[in-house]
């Protein structure tokens, strides 16, 4: 939701500019659709919990209900440090649908043997909208179990 795990991840590259940061977010049911967490299409300045961030709020500063499949993304906001990062242009921002995310959940777990969280799945699902050279470094912070989400990728997918 606020991204503390990116930001883990992120930390020791912030001030090297060779190594490109990209933030996945959750897109729920679709950008325009109504239900969705993707906060820096969605959000504007506001401030939560005493943090100047991105917040998904109305005209008049009130927050609003985000959805994403994942409970874990599913918050109005993100952390200051990730407000920063979009308001700079230092990382690149992708919103990932709960279609996408459990697609690519349900990839890796078939590829790899690994269950992802499906917070870790939108991150997955970037390979679908970014193309990369084959000689990159690609890193993605693998940074939940699957196996509390199990039951979720179950019913998603009527096993």
């Amino acid at each position: 939701g606020g991204g503390s795990n990116a930001a883990g991840a992120f930390y020791h590259y912030l001030e090297n500019t060779n190594v490109k940061l990209i933030a996945v977010e959750a897109a729920g049911k679709g950008i325009h659709s109504g239900e969705s967490a993707a906060t820096s299409v969605l959000g504007r300045e506001g401030i939560i919990h005493g943090s100047k961030t991105l917040l998904m709020q109305t005209k008049d500063g009130q927050i609003t209900e985000p959805y994403s499949i994942s409970a874990g993304l599913d918050y109005p906001g993100v952390g200051p440090m990730h407000a920063h990062l979009y308001k700079t242009g230092r990382a690149e921002f992708i919103s990932i649908t709960d279609d996408e995310a459990m697609t690519a959940g349900l990839e890796l777990s078939q590829l790899e043997g690994i269950i992802p969280a499906i917070e870790t799945s939108h991150a997955f699902a970037i390979f679908d909208h970014k193309k990369f050279k084959a000689d990159d470094v690609v890193v993605i912070n693998l940074s939940g179990r699957g196996d509390k989400d199990l039951q979720n990728y179950i019913d998603y997918f009527k096993l």
